[in-house]
């Protein structure tokens, strides 16, 4: 009788900078043990290997902390298009293949595939500590997280155990200001739903649950279809949410009831900023955006890249409807939580129509923020944008100037030097972005691609499943973070590394509210010979969390210690 040998089964806990590549060996050390604050979503992985196949693979988690625990499985992705032509020497691979990206439930199925590393993916949500059951779990302020690996029988394949240590404080709320452009037209393709059904708010309402979530607290709004990556003379699903029914010759009638229920459902789910669509089209502000109207009976398009930014009809209709938009801001209390756009991305020859573009709106809307995404220090220097969004490698003439308040933004083109969150870069360029925050005291952050899951252009529909570079226009992982799932949002690494660089900049924030910003600046760079910018950071994951271990523990010293006469927080 010959007897069956069990598989060769290897596991390794790993920090959630790591990215487990199926067809490579796993270079990175393990780590056990980390430390993280009240109100944190703390992530870490566990890598495995087996020599042969298991289908299903069971796994099993025991901790004090199950309350709070979640565990996924890291997907593949495709990518054909993972860099540009010019990748500088920060990337983690170039060539195309499977990138280890989507968060999939353990619900679709947990496997080990013979000589192939692949990981779960563990978060612990921790409360308040007010909310913490404490007479249940225990005063302690350290935790362990044990893992089984199993097969369909039951019989033990491998297992993990992981350290939490919860400090004495917790992570304060966000100040930076945070959007991440929230397309609703592809929800509504993506499902195949009419836009506005009451299952189309359903889904809407679970992305913003998700985006909030992961600090996003500024929505895009879209008052009429955002004219943002739309082919010249295209156009994309009709998504507005201010109804308009045209009476006469250039004469309108305005419904804000579906803005009502926008607003309403956003401040519920925890955002606090509407960023209202550009209202003017992308690059050059020289046409309107697609505005559809009720004309006797027929909806019809009124507007579109017919009408001239700066003629007579389209100026009619601006001076009918903003002065109504701004009674409902006003209505609702809304004054210091709105923000508007001209045009997208304006560049210095395009100043004389972004121009007349601006004045025509700030004529109704002077007493309301506006902001921009833009890299010409020049064009910011005409004062027609209030509130710059450099792209975090043009930035460098803003800080020069004092340009205060600044945003920052990265998308497509800031793919050498700078932090971006690329399929093909390592995980801790998406995450350093967080430091670079606070040190150089950005107020808000803007990207493009929450979930774009289109072509180029808008040109035609895509499954991000498949196609993750829209067509091989953007470098994997610039059009979206997260994927739709059957029933709602499916987060990606990208986007989980990507609010614990967030959470980085609030312990910081609260570190600085203890013991002054001189001591958190030194902190944050006493180990950096030349500092720290946004263009010059340590490669190496290793520092991150040795940096946010060293500001939990100096955290956890002044909470124990507390605020006393010999602690000095003056500057």
């Amino acid at each position: 009788m010959v007897t069956k040998l069990p598989p060769i089964f290897e596991t390794r806990c790993i920090s959630s900078l790591s990215k487990v590549f199926a067809d490579t060996e796993l270079q990175d050390s393990a780590v056990r043990e980390g430390t993280a604050l009240w109100k944190e979503t703390y992530s870490f992985q566990v890598a495995y290997r087996s020599s042969k196949l298991i289908k299903p693979l069971q796994i099993k988690a025991d901790s004090p902390l199950l309350p709070y625990l979640s565990i996924r499985t890291v997907g593949l992705s495709p990518s054909e298009l993972p860099v540009y032509d010019n990748p500088d020497s920060g990337y983690m691979r170039t060539a195309p293949g499977l990138y280890p990206d989507p968060l999939y439930p353990l619900s679709e199925g947990l496997r080990a595939v013979p000589g192939q590393w692949r990981s779960v993916w563990v978060t612990v949500s921790l409360p308040s500590k007010a909310d913490f059951d404490s007479a249940i779990i225990g005063p302690s302020s350290l935790f362990t997280i044990d893992l089984q690996f199993s097969d369909a029988t039951g019989n033990l394949l491998g297992e993990e155990r992981f350290t939490l240590e919860v400090m004495p404080a917790e992570l304060p709320e966000q100040k930076l200001l945070h959007t991440e452009w929230f397309h609703c037209d592809c929800i509504a393709t993506h499902y195949g739903c009419e836009v506005f059904s009451e299952e189309h708010w359903q889904l809407i309402d679970r992305y913003i649950r998700n985006a909030a979530d992961h600090g996003v607290n500024m929505l895009l709004t879209p008052l009429f279809t955002p004219p943002l990556d739309t082919a010249v003379g295209g156009e994309r699903l009709t998504v507005q949410l201010v109804g308009l029914e045209q009476t006469g010759d250039n004469q309108y009638r305005f419904d804000f009831s579906r803005l009502e229920r926008w607003v309403a459902m956003c401040k519920e789910l925890g955002i606090r900023y509407f960023e209202f669509s550009h209202l003017f089209t992308q690059w050059g502000a020289q046409h309107a955006p697609k505005i559809i109207a009720t004309v006797e009976g027929a909806e019809k398009r009124i507007f579109g890249w017919e009408t001239e930014a700066a003629g007579e009809p389209y100026r009619q209709f601006l001076d009918q409807f903003l002065p109504e938009l701004v009674r409902f801001i006003r209505s609702r209390g809304l004054e210091k939580q709105v923000y508007f756009h001209v045009s997208d991305e304006p560049a210095g020859h395009q100043l004389d129509s972004y121009k007349q573009a601006s004045d025509i709106l700030k004529s109704h809307l002077s007493d309301f923020a506006f902001l921009e995404a833009l890299s010409d220090y020049e064009f910011y220097e005409h004062g027609l944008v209030p509130i710059p969004i450099p792209s975090n490698d043009h930035i460098e003439p803003f800080l020069e100037n004092g340009v205060e308040p600044l945003w920052t933004y990265y998308c497509c083109g800031q793919h050498r030097e700078v932090s971006n969150r690329f399929f093909s870069m390592p995980s801790s360029r998406n995450r350093v972005l967080g430091v670079q925050l606070y040190k150089f005291g950005i107020q808000g952050f803007l990207h493009w691609g929450y979930n774009f899951w289109y072509s180029q252009y808008a040109t035609r529909t895509i499954d991000p499943f498949r196609v993750t570079d829209a067509d091989c226009a953007f470098a994997s992982g610039d059009p979206f973070v997260v994927y739709p799932g059957q029933d709602g949002p499916i987060d990606s690494i990208r986007w989980e590394v990507f609010r614990e660089a967030l959470q980085d900049l609030r312990a910081l924030e609260l570190f600085e509210s203890l013991a002054g910003r001189s001591k958190a600046m030194a902190l944050l760079e006493e180990d950096l010979k030349d500092g720290l910018t946004f263009k010059t950071y340590p490669s190496d994951p290793g520092w991150l969390l040795h940096t946010r271990e060293r500001i939990n523990q100096a955290i956890k010293a002044v909470s124990v210690i507390g605020r006393g006469e010999d602690m000095d927080t003056s500057e």
